[in-house]
């Protein structure tokens, strides 16, 4: 409830206060009143001019509290294929939902497979981003409906982890906190998404609101490699060793990280770099125990290579080595991991 910044003067119902009292900073229920009790709350207010305004709200006790079923990860789904799961709605709250809203937004490696009449696609996000609304749809509580068709889902041949989200709203309420849900956008030339009461095997699993995340994994793998390096020279002298990671496929994995212990006799003097500002710049790879760090940026392509360069200056007949690990996450699964390191060695 609102004042007016220069004078209030609040007037409620009797019936009102019948069914709340005040709490700290919300009214909550009093006791005996049941959920879907409603009243009005009318007050005046008057201006600094002695003019008398006045407004009115709604109070209604409970709320729908609208939630999505919930697939954390779907495993080995086979590239190339597409990924089919329903979209099943439900309201946990204490008072019937009136009319829902929808967002589906898939990542890199997954696209719809049509895009539905009665949702709306933005323009820069068509390929990635449904938004669906159903003012006339009414889910009583603790009931489930279930959307016609499921969700159809694209998979791409060349990522190996990708993910969906889904979140669904009271359309009167609007999306949870912080959501972003863009407005505008093309109607798809699809079949319209209709609803339908859910069954039994749809209510399996769980269920969450506000924006829920499902992972794919792909059942599919990356090769990488890496190149031996050999230096010879005078003893003082320096020189540049190129660290080359490449990725034989078939797939695109997630962040990679290179490791380089140089040569026991070797003294690192140049190392890659990276702009952190206008003509400011700083190491790009982290230095722990005689061991550089070096991320490869969201993965490799198939196919693709990445070198990094580092000045050494040589002391003597010694061998390092570089090796590819991953970053975080499950992994590349490489069938061939012997390739994954390889030695840099300083030649007498």
């Amino acid at each position: 409830m609102r004042r007016d910044r220069h004078q209030g003067r609040l007037q409620g119902q009797r019936r009102l206060r019948q069914l709340v009292r005040p709490g700290p900073g919300v009214p909550v229920r009093r006791p005996g009143g049941r959920p879907g009790d409603s009243a009005t709350v009318r007050f005046r207010f008057s201006t600094r001019k002695g003019k008398t305004l006045g407004a009115s709200t709604r109070v209604v006790v409970g709320e729908p509290v609208v939630t999505v079923r919930t697939t954390k990860v779907f495993e080995d789904v086979a590239p190339g294929s597409v990924l089919r799961t329903p979209v099943v709605v439900r309201n946990t709250g204490e008072v019937p939902v009136r009319g829902v809203g929808l967002r589906i937004a898939v990542g890199s490696g997954l696209a719809f497979e049509e895009r539905y009449g009665n949702c709306r696609y933005p323009q820069a996000q068509k390929d990635h981003l449904a938004v669906c609304e159903f003012p006339r749809l009414r889910i009583a509580p603790g009931k489930a409906v279930v959307l016609r068709p499921g969700l159809a889902l694209d998979v791409a041949t060349t990522d190996m982890y990708t993910s969906f989200h889904q979140e669904a709203w009271a359309l009167d309420m609007g999306p949870a906190r912080y959501s972003v849900v863009p407005g505008g956008g093309e109607p798809g030339d699809g079949p319209r998404l209709t609803t339908g009461a859910a069954r039994a095997p749809d209510l399996t699993g769980t269920f969450a609101g506000g924006d829920v995340w499902s992972e794919v994994r792909v059942d599919t793998y990356a090769d990488y490699e890496v190149f031996g390096v050999e230096v010879s020279g005078r003893r003082g002298s320096e020189h540049t060793v190129r660290l080359k990671v490449r990725n034989k496929g078939p797939a695109t994995p997630g962040s990679t990280t290179l490791l380089f212990t140089p040569p026991e006799s070797a003294t690192v003097v140049k190392q890659p770099m990276e702009a952190i500002d206008e003509d400011v710049y700083e190491p790009y790879c982290d230095l722990d125990k005689g061991t550089y760090s070096c991320l490869v940026q969201g993965g490799l392509a198939p196919g693709e290579s990445r070198t990094f360069e580092f000045g050494i200056r040589l002391g003597g007949p010694s061998e390092g080595s570089m090796r590819v690990t991953d970053t975080d996450g499950p992994g590349r699964r490489d069938p061939d991991p012997a390739d994954d390191t390889a030695p840099v060695t300083v030649l007498p």
